[in-house]
């Protein structure tokens, strides 16, 4: 058993008192989420990890919430140096699906019983696809409809930088929650992964137009940057504080080879993993209520990542819906599970999992986050 074993559902590990001390900190600052983050000993680990767990049930509960991911196209107009299908790579069999095939997805979603899915796509901000996608949107909080679920799926998307009319018309459309990932925080090291058109500051930028328009605002990092420092992954955390992020998705770097970052040095599986599942902890510990994914990249590198990042403090899990003729043609990083699952077994494949996990499924539900609720109530409330 190594040291990122999750424990059975009424096993117990023994931890580290120092580091559970500081897990159960109320505040936590810079050197405290560092020092998080460096736990190494299986101890620590465990300190860490039981403190998260014991965080995400009292502010969260217990459920598990399905987001039937559907990935609506791999054409993109970035040339980000990390992604598998950024513009340059030549190597890419392009597709784009139809308003049907999107449609099928997410009645698919909504027959399994999800309560939401998300609408991924390769960055684009060209007419045709805008339309695509907002008609797409439209017809799903329609169709989807049904006694269980009477304003049908909730619908997250992840299709990049946008104008504010854009995100505006997705949003009156039914959108109701975005994510967009700012990769790292680093503004040199988000130089770095970069071409030089596209900048850390239009990034934060589309996060606050999304914020207010009124979306519930995702964002998340790559963790095992090339050059990355654990003081870097304690400012990400930061950041998702300060602008009050509701739901985070982020996970192990996996180097491409088609991308200028192969061969740059990282470090090994699994430390990658330990350091993902401990950031998903120390996010976790920071953050309270928000929602986190555990992210098939976890899956990637260990089979049993997702159940991992569960226990280490994650809510959401995205189950793979994509049409299987397209899946191996949307690969970020190599190695991507589930590509040739049907989405019913995908389905049974994740019961299992999070069974073991010694979580519920959050069935016909759009499992918001807790944080973007209260905040809404608050809201509401008179002056």
């Amino acid at each position: 058993m190594n040291s990122c074993t999750p424990t059975t559902r009424n096993g117990s590990r023994p931890f580290d008192e120092e580091y559970a001390r500081l897990a159960a900190q109320k505040e936590l600052g810079r050197r405290d989420l560092v020092k998080l983050l460096s736990a190494s000993t299986p101890e620590q680990i465990e300190a860490v990890r039981a403190e998260a767990e014991r965080v995400l049930l009292a502010h969260c509960g217990d459920g598990v919430f399905l987001r039937g991911l559907v990935e609506a196209s791999n054409a993109c107009a970035c040339d980000c140096l990390y992604c598998g299908i950024r513009k340059s790579n030549r190597d890419v069999n392009r597709y784009t699906l139809s308003l049907e095939d999107i449609l099928a997805c997410a009645r698919q979603c909504a027959d399994y019983g999800y309560g939401s899915m998300v609408i991924q796509s390769g960055e684009r901000a060209d007419k045709k696809f805008v339309d695509l996608v907002a008609e797409a949107v439209a017809r799903i909080k329609t169709e989807t409809r049904t006694d269980k679920q009477p304003d049908g799926l909730g619908i997250t998307l992840c299709i990049g930088q946008q104008s504010y009319e854009t995100y505006k018309r997705l949003y009156d459309a039914g959108a109701h929650r975005y994510l967009l990932r700012i990769e790292t925080t680093n503004p040199a090291l988000f130089a770095k992964i970069h071409p030089a058109d596209q900048t850390f500051e239009s990034r934060v930028a589309c996060l606050k137009m999304l914020r207010d328009i009124g979306y519930q605002v995702g964002t998340g990092v790559m963790i095992g940057l090339p050059g990355q420092t654990l003081e870097d992954l304690a400012d990400d955390i930061l950041f998702f504080s300060k602008m009050d992020i509701d739901m985070i998705g982020m996970g192990p770097f996996i180097p491409h080879p088609d991308t200028p970052l192969w061969g740059e040095p990282v470090a090994d599986v699994p430390a990658r993993v330990q350091l993902a599942l401990l950031m998903i902890a120390a996010t976790r510990l920071k953050l309270r209520d928000v929602n986190i994914a555990s992210t098939t990249a976890l899956q990637a590198l260990d089979p049993v990542g997702r159940e991992k990042g569960l226990k280490f403090g994650a809510n959401v899990i995205m189950p793979q819906m994509s049409p299987t003729d397209v899946r191996a043609d949307y690969q970020l990083y190599p190695g991507k599970p589930c590509l040739d699952e049907n989405a019913k077994e995908c389905q049974s494949c994740l019961n299992m999992r999070i069974e073991f996990a010694g979580r519920k499924i959050g069935l016909y539900a759009w499992g918001d986050s807790q944080h973007a609720v209260k905040r809404l109530k608050s809201d509401e409330q008179p002056d």
